[in-house]
């Protein structure tokens, strides 16, 4: 393996840790809001600071998710300057199916974990 595909490699590896990290700690604090984050709009909701999406009411929780889900889109800029778009965007696809699998399992649910 060359240096340029080392690199890329290890770029690859710590953007995958980042998003790993930031987006189980969302879904955790989902499930403890009872937010259906894959639903239409509700994760702008959620940015826009509307707790009527919680099915469980928890004002802390949801004020960390909501500035976890901010720091999740601030992590993406950055990633896709190191990145590129097109890698980026493989690599949040590809964390979001692994929780959408992990906690819809948990869950008991197939196809809506949330």
């Amino acid at each position: 393996m060359n240096g340029e595909q080392q690199h890329k490699d290890a770029a690859h590896e710590f953007w995958a840790k980042k998003f790993n990290d930031i987006d189980t700690e969302i879904a955790g604090l989902a499930t403890v809001c009872d937010v259906h984050l894959f639903d239409r709009g509700v994760i702008d909701r959620v940015i826009r600071n509307d707790a009527t999406v919680c099915r469980n009411g928890n004002p802390a929780a949801f004020a960390k998710l909501r500035s976890l889900l901010m720091l999740h889109y601030t992590v993406r800029a950055e990633a896709v300057e190191h990145l590129g778009n097109d890698d980026t965007a493989l690599l949040v696809e590809e964390i979001v199916n692994n929780l959408r699998e992990r906690i819809g399992l948990h869950r008991g649910h197939r196809r809506r974990p949330y």
